[in-house]
């Protein structure tokens, strides 16, 4: 059997799994996104359309929705691949079950991948919808940010995978959500231009993989499309996906066999 079809035996586990608990994160998946778009894109935007509409140069709607859908598949990426990678090694030991049988360290990475990375474009899809009904995707680019939603998603993943992988105690993940994750979300082009931050704070802004994901998604909603750069973007979301797969690889094989 292929390792491709091993890996999909590890995704369509993982699926299993999910269709005990799928209807509450379709619950959260569908509500999320219109509090979010209905408060801040409706409400504090009609404000800031007011005060400063013309620096941004589109209505803030149009400006914050696509971030918000790069900074969700930011979030659920890290949930799933922190928690549930560790527990598999920890608690439910659920990876030594898989690597017991014909599965290889790499069809039990790339199979649970496979699983986060379906779990992200589903709900990215769901934000996609809700976005075009509140008038946020101004052209036919707007497809394209369901697949940047997942390179955005496996930039975050695997690196998040491969980490967790190291860990015994869930309190590891407290720093990393409070000091790297929630910065990004806040600071990261979602809510308002990073040339708005001090100097130096702007080009760590552009160094972090959401701010690509946040630019490359207002491009393709917008319908502003800049190749070289949304080809950059694209590179740089990718180096970060194949840096942390290659790292997990590692990480996984260094706990199933030691």
């Amino acid at each position: 059997m292929s390792s491709l079809a091993l890996s999909l035996r590890v995704w369509e586990y993982w699926l299993a799994q999910y269709r005990r608990v799928w209807r509450g994160t379709v619950v959260t998946s569908i509500v999320n996104p219109v509090l979010y778009l209905g408060a801040l894109g409706v409400g504090l935007g009609s404000l800031v359309n007011k005060s400063s509409g013309e620096s941004l140069g589109v209505p803030y709607i149009d400006f914050v929705a696509p971030g918000m859908l790069a900074a969700a598949a930011m979030q659920i990426a890290t949930m799933e691949a922190s928690w549930p990678v560790m527990g598999s090694f920890r608690w439910t030991r659920q990876y030594f079950a898989m690597i017991a049988t014909p599965l290889g360290v790499r069809d039990v990475v790339l199979g649970h991948q496979f699983f986060m990375l379906a779990r992200i474009a589903a709900t990215s899809a769901i934000y996609l919808v809700v976005i075009a009904a509140f008038g946020g995707v101004d052209s036919w680019w707007g497809v394209l940010t369901l697949p940047a939603a997942v390179l955005i998603g496996a930039a975050f993943t695997t690196p998040f995978a491969a980490y967790a992988a190291t860990r015994d105690n869930e309190a590891a993940f407290v720093p990393i959500n409070r000091f790297v994750v929630l910065p990004m979300f806040l600071f990261s082009g979602t809510f308002f231009p990073v040339t708005q931050l001090p100097l130096a704070l702007e080009w760590v802004a552009y160094a972090t993989p959401l701010w690509h994901g946040v630019d490359l998604c207002r491009e393709l909603t917008l319908g502003d499309v800049h190749l070289w750069r949304a080809l950059g973007h694209v590179a740089y979301l990718s180096a970060f996906a194949v840096v942390g797969l290659v790292w997990a690889y590692r990480t996984y094989a260094r706990r199933l066999f030691t």
